[in-house]
């Protein structure tokens, strides 16, 4: 997103002091990522993609969206393009979510499907993926 706002920055979107929105915008997405990071290791389970788990969280973010950890990646780059003020860095954004979408959550999802069965669908029916 840097590389992009240095090279090709396009039109200047937010302009000071309105960039600085973006400074909670990211702290935001930090505590969120930290706070189902907790979750995973009180409920002793990995949080690493590809690895099986042990345990089904679904309290704290889970109970809005079966993907807090990638919901705070992205709105961890909606707050760096907001501080980086261009229109570039925000191309970033939608080519990320379609690149975690297919390599990760799709994967992770048949996992833990396989792995707790109805209690994973029944969770998937009634949270949305994202919000």
């Amino acid at each position: 997103m840097t590389a992009l706002h240095l090279v090709l920055p396009g039109a200047q979107v937010f302009r000071s002091p309105f960039r600085y929105i973006g400074l909670p915008v990211l702290v935001l997405a930090l505590a969120l990522i930290v706070w189902t990071a907790v979750l995973f290791r009180k409920a002793g389970t990995t949080i690493r993609p590809f690895e099986e788990s042990s345990r089904l969280v679904l309290d704290g973010p889970y109970r809005w969206s079966r993907n807090p950890i990638y919901l705070g990646m992205i709105t961890g780059l909606v707050g760096v393009g907001v501080l980086l003020g261009s229109g570039s860095p925000f191309a970033v954004i939608p080519i990320f979510t379609v690149v975690i979408d297919v390599r990760f959550i799709r994967a992770e999802e048949a996992a833990l499907e396989k792995t707790f069965g109805t209690t994973y669908a029944a969770y998937k029916a009634r949270v949305r993926r994202w919000l």
